[in-house]
């Protein structure tokens, strides 16, 4: 069942009923300020942090769900609605919302009075800005009400949730009416610490406001049932503590076929000059500004008056939404496809801006992560610059890389997850993760392979944010690739300590306490527990890391990095051989994970992939044997389970994969993020029909008509479907801010459209599936746009090049001097 269509022309899916199997959100926002958006205008806003610099309050699992957000009532004599529907949740004669890049368009319409909001966070800028237009469409005339409403966080959002005691006595807001319209300032705890405020403002004079809560609702009332809003009068209540919020009354009469233009602005704004002189205070109160604590400052405002300025007109606002129109026009441009399969060619759209959505956040702030547990991951940035490296700025890859490698200590090891506005490495989950290392090599090395910047590595860069002990990048790399050298298990594989990419995979923790976190809890000294897949990434990775030793003129460390990797690989053969599939690991007694000789727990899918992307034993025919292994033990319908069989009972040996009952998550869900790892896998073992087979089971796109079973958003990916032992299967859970997103990218665009950036070019190889005959691809690599013409004869056969504008060594492509554009036709079989 479909709740929406994909409009192609116009880059938006545009969902038409408000109650989607579950919140379908959307991002705001591209540099510092950010915004989650759902189908409902729910959700909330942050600066750079969603823990430390949350602006607007959202409850996470809420009765009813995604019930607080950015809301605008509308009062029409005694029908009061939402255009978004939430939360009044009045029937609407008509409902539309449009996701589109970067914004979010919500139209409605009620008794002949349509409504008409975009949201957006324009380019650089520090604000969300809302336009309202409503029209009269009714043969007489209106007069209504616009009630908007908007709920302050107090900044650190863990805190905002826990620590009432203090909260509910310090919150403080100013309101002032200038010609600019009125606009309420959240200054809480500004006078003390803190050098930054909110406000949230109207292009309008006010015909009322309510900045407390309490007096908005009324104490016992939720949201659709708001005192303000049914009385049909503001409060004017100025917040003294309990919980502050802006919201403003404008009163509008419209003639019939007449329309009206309200632009809202929510906005953050940083002070070195924090107050008003005297003199200048003086003349705000007198003109009538209102305040909670009178023996406090008056803000400087100037800033906010130059953005509320900024946006202070539909006209203004419709420049800003075309310059955000064309940035993304722009970023979107780097790789497009176009192939005849309008499913396919809207996830190589799709996802790339998924890509990016996901390098802003990592897995900080979306619908089910609530932006406070976790904050940037070592891990999951290093995987995500996969996806966004050939799209962004590259100062913007180097700069979050250098944060990455920053977090890493001397010995090559890293803090796991960092804050991303300190900047500072997370001491409550700490290291020990001991595969973190090696995706610093792939994130670093896949920045150079794409932009040819060799220089970063000579860039110095500090251990533990400490600018008294810095190292070249290489130095870090070098670090990274050799503590997985020296921190090896009994079998001459690598030791996993906490755990490896499975988080949930445990082996060191043995914990029997349920107040124990299975990451961080470690009873075992952890020099037994191995982990095969770290000794197949070890292998993956050494070619990367042995091309940028050769680009520093360190031939010796290229030389022992590929001396060590054939020594991995060996050490693989013989003890991370299952006969049939790839090990999982060793656990501390030494007895083996995923093995046919287990009850439970027989086969993973993370040793198949990394093994069948390294190519491990290929002399042997293991990877042609493993995924063999895949299809018939781990796929399914909707896609390759994480493990099979799943645990029925708890192994205190294992940890909390065998925590979840069997079918979701850890336990046998179907991870969509190492999905494509099996589909690289399997275009390296010449099979790109049974790539395509894997890629297509998980991709949204080719979701849509069963939305009701997969709930989550057929425009982006989810981390996880329940699994074939689930009793929900097909149900996603945690979409949106996913390494899915990178690696499914990589997997089409590098592997089935062959298109990948190397050090010496770019290497064209297209394996597309045989229904797509012709293809035509654009590339933009290194500052050139590469036009490569696909015919697909044979999708598994031999690939032959013609190149005009440039030179192919092989498969490997390179402009001429000077060129711009390179034609390549690609034949295929």
């Amino acid at each position: 069942m479909k709740f929406g269509h994909f409009d192609d022309e116009a880059r938006e899916y545009v969902i038409e009923q408000p109650l989607t199997p579950y919140p379908w959100i959307n991002y705001l926002g591209n540099e510092k300020f950010f915004s989650l958006i759902s189908n409902t205008a729910g959700g909330y806003a942050f600066y750079t942090d969603a823990r430390l610099r949350r602006l607007t309050r959202y409850r996470y699992n809420d009765i009813p769900l995604d019930a607080n957000g950015r809301y605008l009532f509308i009062k029409d004599g005694d029908a009061i609605w939402n255009p978004g529907f939430k939360p009044m949740k009045t029937a609407l004669d008509r409902y539309e919302c449009r996701h589109g890049f970067g914004y979010t368009k919500i139209s409605s319409a009620k008794n002949g009075l349509s409504a008409d909001v975009l949201y957006m966070v324009p380019n650089g800028e520090n604000c969300e800005v809302q336009r309202l237009t409503l029209r009269n469409e009714s043969g007489a005339d209106k007069t209504v009400s616009v009630v908007s409403f908007v709920e302050w966080c107090l900044y650190n959002a863990q805190d905002d949730c826990t620590n009432f005691q203090r909260n509910f006595s310090t919150g403080e807001v100013e309101i002032e009416t200038t010609a600019r319209g009125t606009a309420i300032y959240h200054k809480t705890e500004y006078r003390e610490r803190r050098n930054h405020f909110a406000f949230f403002s109207v292009n309008a004079k006010a015909d009322g406001f309510d900045t407390d809560r309490e007096t908005f609702l009324g104490l016992h009332n939720s949201l659709d049932e708001a005192d303000a809003v049914i009385s049909g009068k503001s409060g004017n209540s100025v917040a003294d503590g309990w919980s502050p919020i802006a919201s403003q009354r404008v009163n509008v009469t419209l003639k019939a076929g007449e329309s009206r233009t309200l632009v809202f602005v929510l906005g953050y704004v940083e002070n070195e000059e924090k107050f008003l002189s005297d003199a200048d205070a003086k003349a705000a109160l007198d003109a009538g500004l209102l305040r909670t604590n009178t023996a406090s400052g008056i803000i400087n405002k100037e800033k906010a008056y130059a953005l509320q300025e900024k946006f202070g007109t539909s006209e203004k606002v419709d420049e800003a939404f075309c310059a955000l129109r064309k940035f993304w026009d722009e970023t979107l441009s780097h790789f497009t496809l176009k192939t005849g399969d309008e499913k396919l060619d809207r996830m190589a759209l799709w996802n790339q801006y998924q890509c990016v959505v996901t390098y802003n956040f990592a897995r900080s702030a979306s619908y089910f992560e609530s932006g406070i547990g976790r904050g940037l991951g070592f891990r999951d940035t290093s995987q995500d610059m996969l996806g966004a490296a050939h799209q962004l700025p590259a100062k913007r890859i180097r700069d979050r890389l250098f944060d990455v490698a920053a977090t890493q200590f001397p010995d090559g090891s890293a803090y796991h997850q960092f804050q991303p506005l300190t900047k500072r490495g997370n001491a409550d989950i700490g290291s020990n993760f001991n595969d973190d290392p090696l995706w610093l090599v792939l994130g670093v090395g896949g920045y150079i392979r794409e932009t040819g910047d060799k220089s970063f590595l000579d860039v110095q860069v500090p251990f533990d944010n400490d600018e008294k002990n810095t190292a070249t990048m290489y130095e870090h790399l070098r670090r990274s690739y050799r503590y997985i050298t020296t921190h090896m298990g009994p079998h001459g594989l690598p030791l996993i300590g906490r755990a490896d990419w499975n988080d949930c995979l445990n082996l060191n923790c043995f914990s029997t306490d349920p107040n124990d976190s299975f990451q961080t809890c470690t009873n075992k000294e952890g020099k037994n527990a191995e982990s095969v897949m770290i000794a197949q990434m070890f292998v993956y990775v050494t070619p990367d890391y042995a091309a940028m030793a050769r680009l520093m003129g360190d031939e010796a460390e290229a030389a022992f990095a590929e001396a060590e990797a054939k020594k991995m690989e060996e050490s693989i053969c013989t003890a991370g051989w299952d006969g049939a599939w790839y090990l999982r690991a060793y656990d501390d007694a030494g007895n083996k994970v995923g093995s046919h000789e287990c009850e439970d727990g027989q086969i993973f899918i993370e040793s198949q992939g990394f093994g069948t992307m390294a190519q491990v034993g290929a002399d042997k025919g293991y990877p042609a044997k493993a995924l063999d292994s895949v299809k018939e033990r781990l796929d399914s319908k909707y896609g390759i389970c994480i493990v099979d069989p799943p645990y029925k009972t708890y192994h205190v040996e294992l940890g909390e994969v065998s925590s979840y009952p069997p079918g979701y998550k850890e336990n046998g869900g179907i991870f969509c993020h190492n999905n494509p790892w099996v589909v690289i896998g399997e275009i390296k073992t010449g099979r790109p029909a049974d790539a395509w087979e894997h890629y297509s089971k998980i991709a949204p796109a080719y979701l849509e008509d069963i939305s009701e079973i997969h709930r989550t958003e057929p425009y982006v990916y989810a981390q996880m479907i329940a699994g074939k032992t689930a009793r929900r299967f097909g149900e996603a859970k945690n979409s949106w801010l996913t390494g899915t997103a990178a690696w499914n990218f990589v997997a089409l665009s590098q592997y089935i459209c062959g298109v990948r950036p190397d050090y010496a070019g770019l290497c064209v190889e297209p394996r597309l599936p045989a229904h797509v005959r012709n293809a035509e691809i654009v590339r933009v690599f290194r500052g050139v746009t590469y036009r490569i013409s696909v015919v697909n004869n044979d999708p598994a056969g031999k690939v032959s090049l013609s190149v005009k504008g440039g030179s192919a060594d092989g498969l490997v492509v390179n402009a001429d001097a000077g060129a711009k554009e390179v034609l390549v036709t690609a034949t295929v079989g």
